[in-house]
């Protein structure tokens, strides 16, 4: 009786495990199911490269829609940025905290980094990666050595931007210390020190490799918590527009400083060769252009203002007899105004010190040089060579004796003393081949008349 007795006893607790493990098998195969049969929501690609600007914030925000309206499963950045103006960084970054989609930083390739305003960007993603061989860090606001603020004045532009990283780095999870310092100290660290310090969380050696290492992360938002699904998800890139990386291209001190010159360079010249055309389509196609630009930059009216004051000099100097004194002040005023053409505007401005808004002297120089030479020599040489008199071609003066060519009803051509001249016959037609005597001189037209009988039209 003891081998029925054990098994009854041993029944209940099989009966357990074997429930236990049906219910678990259904669970699992439940989710199996409902992922197979329902659509894989997809993967949103955003690609951030360059200088964080106006134009990016609008793409990003852009790109941000799109994948709300379309019930994306994630947004993935791809970034690579030394930094930007802070204004466009907290636009990007209110629109990834605002985003009801999760969204993914992914600082690539290897030798990119996330720096200053990326910092920013970095902390604010609800999953933040790296690749191998990139860096995060150094996001201390810079142009504050070289404006009017005081201590205290810098101490909060400072604290603001730290608060703002505390605040981003702790909504997403990250080290929020860590990110702190960044800003206070412009701290940096590779991608293997960055996950060690869980500043972010997943290093992955290329895109693939990291969707498919997100595959059933979970996110956890306001609202609740967000599993990925990025198995079989299908990639939908969004790229900048056409007008969006030419503008992105130009948002550049160096760029807009070029277009600025040359747009005014090319109307100067369209102004002393009348007609040319393409001299004032050209400058006021950079002009356009250059203005664009400046809109997003940190401009200075007083060096904008220098540099106008400087184009007048050099004109004047060219009606004036001041042996070149007005051009060597518009030159000197050129570049000063060039050197200030952008302003430090230490709350507004979130990049290394590298990459803060100015003009690379050397481009300053050069441009500088170029239109002085211009100024001095070609515009110089064309305006003395308008007050030069009218060329006189062969003697043909007033009495002197020729021949028709061709009939003169009452213009055509004769040829008087060798050379052949337009002119024009006042008493009556004159026939080719006739003789004719010159009685005035317009500049190259002459005025003639019959010598000897009439001789018939066309005989």
């Amino acid at each position: 009786m003891r081998g029925p007795t054990c098994f009854f006893r041993l029944a209940p607790v099989g009966a357990l495990i074997g429930a236990v493990v049906l219910v678990l098998a259904c669970l699992d195969w439940s989710r199996v199911w409902a992922d197979a049969v329902s659509p894989v929501p997809p993967v949103v690609l955003l690609t951030v490269n360059g200088a964080i600007d106006p134009i990016t914030a609008g793409y990003v925000r852009r790109g941000l829609a799109a994948a709300a309206q379309e019930r994306a499963g994630l947004v993935l950045i791809e970034l690579d940025t030394p930094g930007g103006l802070d204004s466009a960084m907290r636009a990007i970054t209110g629109a990834m905290l605002a985003s009801p989609v999760p969204v993914v930083v992914y600082v690539t390739p290897a030798g990119a980094r996330a720096g200053s305003a990326g910092v920013f960007i970095l902390m604010a993603a609800d999953v933040a990666a790296m690749a191998p061989g990139t860096n995060v860090g150094a996001a201390h606001p810079v142009g504050l050595g070289t404006s009017d603020l005081s201590e205290d004045e810098r101490a909060k532009v400072t604290n603001d931007a730290a608060a703002y990283m505390r605040t981003l780095a702790t909504a997403r999870h990250h080290n929020a210390t860590w990110a702190e310092e960044a800003v206070r100290s412009s701290v940096a660290l590779t991608a293997e020190e960055a996950l060690a310090q869980r500043v972010i969380d997943l290093v992955s050696p290329d895109r693939a490799s990291l969707l498919a290492r997100l595959n059933g992360w979970e996110v956890t938002r306001p609202g609740g918590s967000i599993r990925f699904r990025t198995r079989g998800a299908p990639l939908e890139p969004l790229d900048m527009t056409l007008p969006e990386r030419l503008l992105h291209l130009i948002d550049d001190p160096n760029v807009a400083y070029l277009l600025l010159s040359i747009g005014g360079w090319a109307l100067l010249a369209e102004l002393f060769h009348p007609g040319s055309v393409l001299p004032g389509v050209v400058g006021i196609l950079c002009l356009a252009l250059a203005l664009t630009a400046l809109a997003s930059l940190p401009l200075s009216w007083t060096g904008l203002g220098l540099i106008i004051i400087a184009l007048v000099l050099f004109v004047v100097d060219l009606k004036a007899a001041t042996h070149g004194a007005l051009t060597a002040a518009g030159l000197a005023t050129f570049i000063v105004g060039s050197l200030m053409l952008f302003a430090p505007i230490p709350f507004a401005v979130a990049m290394p010190s590298p990459f803060q808004p100015g003009v690379s002297p050397a481009l300053i120089l050069l441009v500088g040089g170029g239109i002085a030479a211009f100024f001095a020599f070609v515009v110089r040489t064309s305006l003395r060579s308008r007050r030069l008199p009218p060329m006189v071609i062969g003697p043909a003066a007033v009495g002197a004796t020729g021949v028709a060519v061709t009939d003169l009803t009452p213009s055509g051509i004769v040829r008087v003393q060798g050379a052949e001249w337009d002119a024009e016959v006042l008493d009556g037609p004159v026939s080719s081949g006739e003789a004719v005597e010159v009685t005035a001189r317009r500049g190259l037209h002459l005025i003639v008349r019959r010598v000897g009988p009439r001789k018939e039209m066309g005989g």
